[in-house]
């Protein structure tokens, strides 16, 4: 099929506004485009598609190769128009990605449209289908996704969370609907300059993002914090910012990249330090359920996910936190070593009981949600 120009738009159209007005106008989305580098012909139509929803639609025979739209809301989210391959190579961005503090980033790139990924598949190494696999059969299984969700992943630079995000994109043209992707990073604020390579990514791979310059990670190893951990509070402090993008940006999903390794820590931790038989849900509803956390690899080992990681040559970076390795995760990990050695497939055995033990609590969980929704007047009562 035919290559096209994706490009995304995830910044502030507050600017594109009449003065005093939430909604962009005609002119000014006019402009946000000349800003990237296009002119609109004059036959372009702005349409009402619904509430604070808006899209321009290009009429046949525009000289660009076929029908082009672009879709925005007040909410900033522009979907991307997809033009032909002899329009040129994407404009530049006038942002720059690495500028320290809070902002957003606009970027282009050369992305084949669904049609054309859906039947052009590449061909995964064993590590790579463990991955591809294991998250679309969580993602079945747990009922994570639906069609036209927005899912938000959280990208630390790490392996497990870039893995993801790649997972979640050849799943894209997989599943048999259409949701969007968002990738999300907060740079702790040790080096700002870090996450440099992770733009091009993006950018290459079609996939829009928030990319934003904390100082969340030297706050938590400050005298300011010297009521709790520094991990705790630098993840605490994450976690809420995450929580605020994605009510800002309207997702309706935030993926996290934690696996089964993280699965088997976290189960005893939770016994060892909390006295508590948990694990880490794959599914969980937050604020009423207007956003779900989803955990899409947790059935996949953390040795399939670096040898996957390797082959796709992802960009990724080192950790550079001083509290890196010296963690209570960190130090369950050790222990957990000892209990492996016990049996040959000790790790195996202990990783394949959790994750079916997770799957069979969620499935329970809900079975007790629908059963609590039917009853009159009834509610999950925030069953997770």
């Amino acid at each position: 099929g035919p290559r096209y120009v994706s490009y995304h738009y995830a910044g502030p159209v507050v600017e594109y506004c009449a003065p005093g007005e939430a909604e962009p106008t005609e002119e000014g989305l006019r402009a946000l485009l000349a800003d990237w580098g296009l002119d609109l012909p004059g036959a372009a139509v702005l349409e009402e598609l619904g509430r604070e929803s808006y899209r321009f639609s290009l009429a046949p025979g525009n000289g660009r190769g076929g029908k082009a739209q672009i879709c925005c809301n007040a909410q900033s989210y522009v979907s991307p128009p997809f033009l032909s391959r002899e329009d040129g190579p994407p404009p530049a961005s006038r942002a720059s990605p690495l500028d320290a503090g809070r902002g957003f980033v606009r970027h282009a790139a050369l992305r084949e449209p669904p049609a054309a990924r859906g039947t052009m598949r590449e061909k995964r190494s064993y590590a790579q289908e463990v991955c591809v696999k294991g998250a679309g059969k969580a993602m079945q299984q747990a009922g994570m996704l639906w069609p036209g969700c927005r899912v938000g992943v959280a990208v630390s630079g790490g392996v497990d969370s870039f893995v993801l995000l790649k997972s979640l994109h050849i799943r894209q043209g997989i599943v048999p609907f259409r949701f969007e992707l968002m990738a999300i990073h907060l740079n702790p604020g040790f080096d700002p300059q870090s996450h440099a390579a992770l733009l091009p990514w993006l950018a290459r791979h079609g996939i829009a993002s928030h990319l934003e310059v904390t100082d969340y990670g030297p706050h938590a190893h400050s005298e300011e914090n010297q009521r709790r951990s520094p991990c705790f509070r630098c993840a605490w402090l994450r976690r809420k910012r995450l929580f605020e993008l994605c009510s800002r940006y309207r997702l309706t999903h935030l993926a996290l990249g934690h696996n089964a390794d993280d699965l088997v820590e976290t189960f005893f931790l939770n016994l060892c330090r909390n006295g508590r038989v948990d694990g880490m849900s794959m599914n969980e509803p937050f604020f009423g359920g207007k956003l779900r956390l989803i955990r899409p690899l947790l059935l996949v080992e953390k040795k399939y996910i670096r040898k996957a990681a390797q082959q796709w040559e992802l960009p990724i970076w080192a950790n550079v936190c001083p509290s890196a390795g010296h963690s209570a995760r960190s130090d369950m990990s050790a222990t957990l070593e000892h209990l492996y050695a016990v049996a040959k497939d000790s790790r195996r055995c202990i990783g394949n009981a959790l994750t079916r033990w997770q799957l069979d609590k969620h499935r329970d969980n809900a079975l007790t949600c629908e059963a609590a929704q039917a009853a009159p007047g009834g509610d999950c009562g925030g069953v997770r």
